[in-house]
């Protein structure tokens, strides 16, 4: 479910690109992160990082786009956006209590300290690889073709590399002991 609150965005930008174009799409999209990130804060009393993160680059490259009429910079969003993911992961595991992953994920499972730094480091790899595409397909196809992709394919390349985490997790969960 909180995978599908995260994509919220998205998939409005995706239907107001269908319906209207990437100019209009981007503002729901701006628009849509506010709410995101306010029913978060209403719903927890809390900020999420990722989200601000995720609003202030929209805002920064969708406005940017809106304002010079250039869809380069909403196109190049997703791109910074995993870069910065990627960056936060590698830093994290040389500064700070432990890595980032751990920081997200630490309340829910128990796992040891080789495990986490590997988890790390492919959740590193993987933003790398995303953003990486992004621009790929930035490049070489047309504004439609990006579309599509940002919607499906990276859903679906994070949706299966979730899928493919959690069969690797399986093998290192410590499970609780029973008495």
């Amino acid at each position: 479910m909180k995978l599908l609150f995260e994509f919220f965005p998205i998939v409005l930008f995706f239907i107001a690109y269908k319906w209207q174009g990437l100019y209009l799409a981007t503002q729901v999209a701006i628009g849509a992160s506010f709410i995101q990130v306010a029913w978060f804060w209403l719903k927890h009393r809390r900020f999420e990082s990722s989200q601000v993160v995720t609003l202030v680059i929209l805002v920064v490259f969708g406005g940017t786009t809106l304002y010079l009429q250039d869809e380069n910079f909403i196109k190049w969003k997703p791109t910074v956006i995993n870069w910065l993911f990627a960056a936060a992961c590698i830093i994290s595991q040389f500064f700070g209590k432990a890595p980032l992953i751990k920081r997200m994920m630490g309340a829910n499972l128990q796992l040891s300290d080789p495990i986490w730094l590997k988890l790390n480091t492919m959740w590193a790899a993987f933003f790398l690889v995303q953003g990486s595409l992004n621009v790929f397909v930035l490049y070489n196809f047309d504004t439609d073709t990006w579309v599509n992709f940002k919607l499906f394919g990276m859903l679906g390349l994070t949706i299966s590399f979730i899928i493919a985490q959690g069969f690797y997790l399986m093998k290192h969960v410590k499970q609780p002991e029973k008495f």
